[in-house]
């Protein structure tokens, strides 16, 4: 309480720092001559003019210096917190707030029991010096000061994360506002918007690696692709393929990559190496590191822009004004014709063209033209089942061969089934059963339909007042049952379509409705065929990717009309 009385007039931080500065002076000298005097002569020397009996004790009294050692430290750690809690306040936190004010609480503890240690150090000293004291009741009075000193630190500490992130997110909410009225005011070009995204990272990579300055991109449009390191090779040659007719349909505009990187794993070499191979087979220009952009920047791209997994394209034009907060749905479905990529460009599309078969698989299937030409009816199915994909193709050409038609069948495959896609596709060409696609086919086939899905939703279209929806959500809620399915086409814009359970037994059961066929014509008949047809127990299920509010609350059955219930499916992405 001297202590205490003496210090009066000084705050808490310097309290604690003025007595273990004090203690340091008497204690340096002892702890040197302790430490050295077995292995240094003239530290020998001094111990036995100032410490007689230490140099001969200093075997036994090793427990009572590690002691008193671990009650220093300690000691000396929760002074530096102290001292870093004292003079924390800023203009993103005051003492009089939380949680600074509820630390500053817990400080004046502290300090009682920094003092009382430094009395209780001072006794062991002047004990060890004298060789006075009962050592084993001193030694466990020190260890338990430890005990409680560190148990104090650990708290302090835990306190001073607390002012830290309260800082951290109030430095962040600083930025991101700031962000934010740039962004949204208009401006004279895009350079301040990219200069602002990218902070202190004026340098990106070109296609070729070779570093190129932001100013490269003043009054350009710009598309920034955002995604995670989980962003498919499927995704990026599609958009690939897109970005490299963009010169020969006249379209001027870049695309830089922004990856969203959780900055804790980052050290973990996997994630490294994920993000430089990704880096080395996009086709346009990405950041030099993974850190580039600022995390106020990452925060609006979440909140405002929507991105939470699936991988989005906003697209910026040369004053730097947002067109559309992803591009992606529109590029899929319309490619470089909807250049500038504006949400008032995708709903004129919408508007303009109407939703045919040739419009989803032209760009994927080349010989669709000239099927049609030869008035040939062409068939698109999928399926995980090798036993139905025999017994389906096996029927269906038998029932073309009776009918005298040509037909063209088209395996698709379904969304989520890379591994099994292959080893299918593999089966379908050794046993010549029909043409299939390739892995990036398949992913943009089944794309596109969500794209769609989600556009019609956000517009507020129901399957009751958009057939387009209507269609769409058959087809997404065939390939989600696993059954299979088979869409059949004319060039004259025939479509009939069907899950596999029904096509199959439709297709085996063709002497029953070969007359009508031969009458009105093979898709005619197998429609009417088709809906008298009653499936044991089947509705669709449907299962869409989720993104940030993307995925209608309440979405009808496509087959009944009835509401459908919205279960969680979490699902490995590797599946």
């Amino acid at each position: 309480m001297a202590i205490f009385n003496m210090l009066s007039s000084y705050s808490w931080g310097a309290k604690v720092v003025l007595t273990l500065a004090a203690f340091a002076v008497n204690f340096g000298e002892f702890w040197l001559i302790a430490q050295l005097c077995t292995s240094n002569p003239l530290a020998k020397s001094v111990a036995l003019l100032k410490q007689p009996d230490i140099s001969d004790h200093s075997q036994t009294l090793k427990s009572h210096f590690d002691a008193l050692s671990k009650l220093i430290n300690a000691m000396f750690d929760v002074t530096k917190c102290i001292v870093e809690l004292t003079g924390i306040h800023s203009k993103y936190i005051s003492i009089g707030e939380p949680p600074l004010s509820t630390a500053m609480t817990h400080i004046h503890t502290a300090t009682y029991w920094i003092i009382a240690s430094v009395v209780a150090c001072t006794r062991q000293i002047t004990g060890l010096i004298g060789m006075s004291l009962e050592f084993p009741t001193v030694t466990s009075e020190l260890s338990s000061l430890a005990h409680k000193v560190s148990s104090i630190h650990e708290h302090l500490q835990s306190r001073l994360r607390l002012c830290y992130e309260h800082i951290d997110e109030k430095k962040l909410m600083e930025a991101f506002e700031h962000f934010k009225r740039t962004i949204e005011t208009p401006q004279v070009d895009n350079l301040k918007i990219l200069q602002n995204i990218f902070g202190k990272e004026k340098v990106l990579l070109n296609p070729d690696r070779a570093e190129v300055y932001i100013n490269l991109f003043r009054k350009k449009h710009v598309l920034l692709l955002i995604s995670d390191l989980d962003i498919s090779q499927e995704e990026i040659r599609v958009l690939e393929a897109v970005y490299k007719e963009r010169v020969s349909s006249g379209r001027n505009y870049e695309i830089i990559w922004l990856p969203i990187v959780d900055r804790t794993t980052w050290n973990d070499g996997y994630y490294q190496k994920k993000f430089s191979t990704l880096q080395s087979i996009m086709s346009w220009y990405t950041v030099s590191h993974h850190v580039a952009i600022e995390p106020a920047v990452i925060k609006y791209i979440r909140e405002e822009w929507g991105f939470v997994k699936k991988p989005i394209a906003v697209t910026l034009n040369p004053q730097g004004k947002v067109l559309c907060p992803n591009a992606l749905n529109m590029m899929w479905i319309w490619g470089n014709s909807a250049f500038p990529f504006s949400s008032e460009k995708e709903e004129s599309f919408w508007k303009a063209k109407p939703w045919t078969l040739d419009h989803l698989v032209g760009r994927l299937e080349p010989n669709l033209p000239t099927w049609v030409s030869q008035q040939k009816v062409v068939c698109f199915y999928g399926s995980e089942e090798m036993e139905w994909i025999e017994s389906f193709t096996t029927a269906t050409k038998g029932v073309a061969k009776a009918l005298d038609i040509g037909i063209e069948m088209v395996y698709v495959g379904q969304k989520n089934a890379k591994e099994e896609h292959k080893k299918i596709t593999g089966l379908i060409k050794e046993k010549e059963l029909s043409h299939t696609w390739e892995d990036e086919n398949v992913w943009f086939f089944w794309n596109q339909l969500e794209s769609m899905l989600y556009w019609k939703t956000k517009h507020g279209k129901t399957i009751e007042n958009d057939v387009i929806k209507q269609e769409v959500m058959k087809m997404l809620g065939y390939d989600s049952s696993k059954n299979g399915w088979a869409v059949f086409y004319t060039g004259s814009g025939e479509l009939v379509k069907a899950n596999g359970e029904k096509v199959l037994s439709t297709m085996n059961s063709f002497v029953e409705w070969e007359k009508l066929a031969n009458q009105i014509g093979f898709i005619p008949a197998l429609r009417e065929r088709l809906e008298r047809v009653i499936p044991h127990h089947y509705c669709a299920r449907l299962i869409l990717p989720g993104n940030g509010g993307r995925i209608p609350e309440t979405v009808q059955c496509a087959e009944c009309g009835r509401p459908m219930e919205l279960n969680f499916l979490y699902r490995c992405g590797a599946e």
